[in-house]
């Protein structure tokens, strides 16, 4: 059995965040290195190789927005933003980058540590239910592995996040039926929003799978929206197994 430690690297200019943060997830369990800036997040981040990454967006020598990038061009490493910019739109931007949830400054430890231990779960989540016991589903020109967590497209492999892959097995488990946005993020980030702006997590997800995913993202085939409601899988009408 692996009893090996959970690695989280908590990136942050301010000296006091880094100590706090450093105490409280080591006293929960876990692995916990840390940076002062965005390029020695990227050093640290190679050197150790951490299962999730605290991301704060305002540093000097580059910021958390330019560290996200450089770490999706090669990683599927969960990251979660903290930002205290007031503007909706600079929020989304970290989720459009490849981050997969952020939290708002000044937030509350315990609500980071609830985020970062949904979001492990959900990344090493079994099977959901309603996936045929092979776990491979093959639609159109798509087939979807569960049980690998490995999507391909015409045989090449796309690269999804495992927040992207678990929002694709929620919507793939129940195909035909719409998930209202709420249901969406209670059952992959393992929250209920609380303001309109939460469910954008959502939006910016679906929008990030159809570009990997459809042929035309702005004329999807594949993830539908449901008007008024929220978004569904096309009904898988061939057979599962």
């Amino acid at each position: 059995m692996d009893n090996r430690k959970e690695k989280i690297l908590v990136v942050d200019d301010e000296a006091s965040i880094r100590r706090i943060l450093e105490t409280r997830l080591s006293m929960i369990g876990y692995d916990v290195v840390t940076a002062a800036d965005g390029e020695e997040a990227i050093e640290v981040f190679n050197r150790e190789h951490p299962d999730l990454v605290v991301l704060d967006v305002m540093m000097p020598k580059l910021d958390g927005y330019g560290v996200c990038q450089e770490l999706r061009k090669d990683s599927d490493v969960p990251i979660i933003m903290l930002t205290a910019l007031g503007d909706v739109a600079d929020r989304i931007t970290g989720l459009e980058l490849g981050a997969d949830d952020y939290v708002v400054k000044p937030f509350s430890p315990k609500e980071l540590e609830a985020r970062i231990r949904s979001v492990l779960r959900r990344v090493d989540r079994g099977t959901a239910s309603g996936i045929p016991s092979s776990g491979v589903i093959q639609v159109s020109d798509i087939k979807i592995d569960t049980n690998k967590r490995q999507v391909y497209k015409r045989s090449e492999r796309i690269r999804l996040t495992g927040m992207e892959f678990s929002l694709l097995e929620l919507l793939v488990s129940r195909s035909g039926e719409p998930f209202s946005r709420s249901e969406i993020l209670q059952e992959v980030w393992g929250y209920t929003p609380e303001r309109h702006v939460d469910t954008r997590v959502v939006d910016v997800h679906i929008s990030r799978l159809r570009s990997k995913l459809e042929d035309d993202p702005s004329n999807p085939e594949l993830i539908l929206t449901a008007r008024g409601t929220g978004y569904l899988f096309q009904r898988i009408t061939e057979p599962k197994e």
